[in-house]
Order: structure tokens, then sequence, then C-alpha cells
């Protein structure tokens, strides 16, 4: 306020020193004389006017930049928000990475840009009897333990999705077909260093199947996803705990 009226007194009065110059100039060009009347109308009007014109303007001008300020502060926290949101919803509640629905996405979104990577499906190997010996809240920290073992074995930048209740699918970004078996391979290996304990001292074996193809230039997501899908179904119908990739099936056919 003390900003408003400092502003203010100086227009008024410079418009006071404006007003007496130009009285000091017409009025006697006019051939009057400037008395004390003309003195005290010269001074007092451009005073009094000019400082409530400009304090009333300088104050609503102050008042828009707060409105602004807030406005532009409301819309950034409003943002942030909405992301917030956003990447909640993209996200699997347990485990934090991508849903079903985000993950195809991002991996349509990857295929568009580059041809080359490669696609495993992770499937929980006798998961159900877990669940079925030690209830689902015990099913879902050994979900936990699978999930956090499938990220310490994929690399930066590989995107990954939980696609069904033990299912997960990695999308290696530019890899080529040695280098997604070797990135199965660590997966299978860190499941398996698992020392699960959901009851006393005995341990649960927890391991994975992995299926996975590496991307042809023509395949949509899905045709990757029914290629990975025959890869996978082939390592359950081996036995488990096995990662089967690209030629793996006819080699073994």
């Amino acid at each position: 306020m003390s900003r408003i009226i400092l502003k203010s007194a100086a227009v008024a009065f410079g418009s006071v020193a404006v007003s007496l110059l130009l009285t000091l100039i017409i009025i006697p060009a006019l051939g009057f004389t400037v008395d004390r009347t003309v003195w005290l109308t010269s001074t007092v009007c451009p005073l009094v006017l000019a400082w409530i014109a400009c304090a009333s303007t300088f104050w609503q001008s102050d008042r828009l930049k707060c409105a602004h300020r807030d406005l532009a502060r409301a819309h950034a926290q409003l943002a942030a928000a909405h992301r917030r949101l956003s990447e909640k919803a993209s996200r699997d509640d347990m485990t934090g990475m991508l849903n079903r629905e985000s993950f195809f996405a991002a991996l349509d979104g990857s295929r568009r840009k580059s041809d080359r990577g490669a696609l495993l499906i992770i499937d929980a190997d006798h998961f159900k009897s877990i669940n079925d010996s030690f209830g689902h809240l015990t099913g879902d920290d050994a979900l936990l333990l699978i999930a956090s073992a499938i990220e310490r074995g994929v690399r930066s930048g590989d995107v990954l999705g939980r696609i069904g209740g033990e299912e997960f699918g990695a999308f290696l970004v530019g890899a080529t077909e040695a280098e997604a078996k070797r990135v199965a391979e660590r997966i299978r290996r860190e499941v398996e260093l698992i020392r699960f304990r959901p009851v006393d001292e005995r341990t649960v074996p927890l391991t994975v199947s992995i299926g996975g193809i590496t991307c042809a230039e023509d395949a949509n997501v899905s045709d990757l996803m029914r290629a990975a899908d025959r890869r996978l179904y082939e390592a359950k119908h081996r036995g488990r705990n096995l990662s089967i990739l690209d030629r793996d099936i006819s080699e073994a056919a």
C-alpha cells in the first residue's frame, strides 16, 4: 500500500508541476494576471485529482498482478496434480510397474520410434500353489520380490509392466537376440536366487518362465505378443524355470 501511495504522490506532484508550467505560459499569453486563485487552482486541483486517479489505477493494477500470480500458481499446481494422477493411473498399484494398458501403449510407442528391440513375457511358476498354501497376502509378498528381481535383471531404459496377475512384460529397447537372451537369463537367475521364507525358516522356491522374441521390422504388438506367448508356453512345457527366445523354439522342435 505504501508503494501505491508513493507512486501516486509522485505522479500527483508531477501533474502539479506541469499544471503550474502551463499556467505560467498560457494565462499571461491570454492577457490575464496569475493571482492567488489561479495559483491555488493550478496547484490543488491537479494534486487532488491526479493523486486520487493514480491511487485508484495503481491499486487496481496491483490487484490484477496479484490475481495473475495466484492464477499462474494455481495453474502450475493443477498441472502438477494432473501429472501425478496420470502417472498413478498408468501404474500398477502393487509393484509400481506400468499397468497392462500403459505397457502396451509404451511398447507401441517404442516400436514406432525404432524397429530394434525384444519383448519378454515373464510368468511366475506354480504361483497358484503359493496363494493356496499361504494366502494371497503372502502371494503378494512373493510377487513384489519377483518384480524387484526383474527390475534388477533388465537394463536402464527398458520398459517394464505387470500385464497379468503373476505375469510381467519387459520391452528391451534396441536389444539384439543375444542381448535379450542375456537379460532373460539374468532375470531368471535373479528370481531363482530369492530366498522366500513365508513361514518359519522353510524356504519356498520362486522361479519364472520366460518367453521372448526380437522385433521383426513389420511385426506389430499383437504379433510380438503371440510369438512371445508361444515361447513362454514352450518354456512351461519343458519344465519351467527356463527362458526361450526366438530360434530356441524351432531348434527344439
